[in-house]
């Protein structure tokens, strides 16, 4: 298994009243890890994605798993008041992301195409949330079919993906010969390349 992926699901658990879909739970800072291992030993399917990030001090150097969507927790249930107690009560959560008595769902592609990203093997990291720029898919490589921003930074060509309910983004190198523009609705300030 990646060691940037981190997800768990109880065997046979089947939700009642519908398909389950994806939440963010908002954490203590520093409690997303936690909150996904509380919600793993529960049952109840999570999602921690992790970047690596090189800490140096002046007598050693120490490879640090971080938290690519910091505060937050990715997890997939059928809605109901028990287990949304249930994830409330696990130390470090502090709320289900919700637009006001309503949960807000993540959509299935947005994570899906996290998880891709992550398990492609290539190098990611938090961006910060980008919503103006071309709209490109990634038409061949371990991104292939994968659809985000492209920005350019330090004349490196980069795929940014977002989770619009959070206002985040993470982002990665790509090659500018490995896709191809869907839309183009760069406007002010716009990086693309």
């Amino acid at each position: 298994m990646n060691p940037h992926l981190s997800s768990t699901v109880e065997e046979g658990w089947s939700p009642v009243g519908g398909p389950p879909s994806w939440y963010a739970v908002h954490t203590r800072s520093n409690f997303e890890r936690r909150v996904a291992d509380d919600l793993a030993r529960k049952g109840v399917e999570s999602f921690c994605p992790s970047f690596a990030e090189i800490h140096q001090w002046s007598d050693r150097t120490k490879t640090v798993a971080r938290p690519l969507f910091p505060g937050y927790v990715f997890t997939r249930f059928t809605d109901s008041g028990s287990l949304r107690l249930s994830i409330m009560q696990s130390p470090g959560a502090v709320r289900i992301v919700a637009t006001g008595r309503e949960l807000a769902a993540v959509s299935d592609e947005e994570i899906a195409a996290i998880r891709k990203m992550l398990s492609s093997g290539k190098a990611c990291e938090p961006h910060r949330y980008l919503c103006e720029g071309a709209v490109v898919r990634v038409c061949r490589g371990p991104l292939k079919d994968i659809e985000g921003i492209l920005v350019k930074v330090k004349n490196q060509a980069r795929l940014v993906l977002s989770v619009t309910l959070l206002s985040r983004s993470v982002a990665t190198e790509v090659s500018l010969s490995d896709v191809e523009v869907v839309s183009m609705s760069g406007g002010p300030g716009s990086l693309v390349a």
